[in-house]
């Protein structure tokens, strides 16, 4: 059983309450372009796959995905002590990528607004229901005590649900739909999968790895050109006679890959780090700088690309990562696995600013290379500055509290959704955070409010360790 990184966890947390806080903030002309999807500007919020550039939204995914890649070694960490076959690891993960499956089609459908046209008290309190089945679905019960029974309970709620999902009529009486799914678990069901068994079969051989990537990419290159051939038909491979299964998988959803590989990186470097990684003299002074440092690239990178001052930013990266390269320099500085990540940080981030022109510019939807590159050494970044953070007195206790939420992430995602919306509408509180709409700072009132609540609910599983897990 692995040890859980506390500063991984904070990455995970800080992604998953960044996505609820962008969900749930004010829409429309009440906030600037900068607190949304940097394709999905206000005041109407229709997608322009023209416009280049990211905001702090558009890093939340990549950073979930990448926390994801983080876990993988430390997760199958036990398979590989006991040599377990291929075979068996390949079980286990597709088990997981059908619960997730499961998970993103329930989910998707018992959102109230997705049960009826005029959602009502049926509707909110078939949510509610929703939430509890999900619990007694996903929960992760180590005592063997009353196993049996608790076992009996995972099956009923998961006959529940298919039965519900079989016999309610859903929005306009369409039914249940396969493709009435949510994306982003349908995507990270695609990446625990492929990830889980990549990284298995080439756990400690990192450069083969890597060496995947280029491969990936040159199906994608070559799918974009005319005519046929058999790269194309692997693109493009959807159905198997009349069976159509591009509700679950897509070759698209692989670009993924170039975010979770690097997070597999991470995850092999924390594992690996010991108590005997510090050097006996670990300058802590160059810790602090290397956590600043990396921060504030963060912080420089969505601005200037999100405002295109694209020339200022590479000029201004290539200096703060020459002088975070410089502060490593020295054997005593600071923990190898620092150094690692810093080192990939940079490399990874110059290497998507290399790319920025290319495909019109860095977006995230429709994804370019420079956004998985930019977004990959920017969480190398992050996870440096919350290894560092979270041993300092004031600033760890924020390090501290995203490492809760990351904890139970599943349990994040949905509470919203499933349980604080459907309370909100049947005590009529509803309309009074509806209201939060008339200025910007009311606006994020309005998010930051619904964001605390959840990470509350979030939080209070944790510490009755009610861990949800698939």
């Amino acid at each position: 059983m692995h040890t859980r990184n506390e500063s991984l966890d904070a990455l995970r947390g800080f992604a998953i309450l960044a996505m609820v806080l962008s969900g749930s903030i004010a829409f429309g002309d009440t906030m600037p372009g900068w607190m949304y999807h940097a394709q999905v500007p206000p005041p109407l919020h229709q997608f322009n796959p023209g416009l280049p550039g990211i905001t702090w939204v558009d890093l939340v995914f990549p950073f979930f995905l990448f926390s994801m890649g983080a876990a993988m070694p430390l997760s199958l960490q036990k398979y590989l002590v006991a040599k377990s076959s291929f075979g068996t690891v390949a079980w286990v993960a597709f088990k997981r990528f059908l619960l997730l499956a499961f998970f993103a089609l329930f989910t998707e459908h018992f959102k109230a607004w997705n049960l009826a046209d005029a959602p009502a008290t049926k509707e909110h309190l078939l949510s509610l229901l929703a939430f509890v089945l999900l619990f007694f679905q996903f929960y992760e019960r180590k005592n063997q005590q009353f196993k049996s029974a608790y076992m009996a309970l995972r099956i009923l709620a998961f006959a529940g649900s298919v039965f519900l999902l079989w016999v309610l009529p859903f929005q306009g009486g369409a039914g249940f739909r396969f493709y009435k799914s949510d994306i982003i678990i349908i995507v990270l069901a695609n990446m625990a999968f492929f990830g889980t068994l990549i990284y298995y079969a080439t756990a400690n051989r990192p450069l083969v790895r890597l060496g995947i990537l280029p491969f990936v990419m040159a199906i994608f290159l070559a799918a974009k050109e005319p005519g046929m051939g058999w790269s194309k038909a692997i693109f493009n491979f959807s159905h198997i006679g009349s069976f159509q299964f591009d509700w679950l998988y897509k070759f698209y959803f692989l670009k993924y890959l170039f975010v979770v590989i690097p997070g597999t990186m991470a995850g092999e470097w924390i594992m690996g780090a010991s108590k005997n990684d510090k050097p006996p003299t670990e300058n802590k002074a160059v810790k602090n700088w290397l956590a600043i440092i990396a921060a504030v690239l963060v912080c420089l990178n969505v601005y200037c690309l999100y405002q295109r001052l694209l020339l200022i930013n590479v000029v201004s990266t290539v200096v703060l990562c020459g002088v975070a390269i410089y502060l490593i320099k020295k054997p005593e500085a600071t923990s190898r696995l620092i150094k690692n990540m810093v080192k990939a940080g940079c490399y990874l981030l110059l290497l998507g600013l290399f790319f920025e022109a290319f495909e019109g510019g860095i977006k995230k939807d429709p994804s370019t290379y420079s956004y998985y590159f930019v977004t990959s050494g920017l969480a190398f970044l992050m996870l440096v500055s919350f290894t560092v953070f979270v041993r300092l007195k004031y600033v760890g206790s924020f390090v501290r509290y995203f490492s809760l939420n990351g904890k139970n992430p599943m349990v994040a995602y949905v509470a919203g959704s499933l349980l604080l919306l459907p309370l909100m509408t049947l005590t009529h509180t509803k309309p009074l955070w509806d209201s939060l709409q008339q200025n910007a700072w009311m606006g994020f009132l309005k998010g930051a409010t619904f964001t605390a609540i959840v990470s509350g609910v979030t939080i209070l599983f944790v510490k009755r360790k009610w861990f949800w897990k698939t």
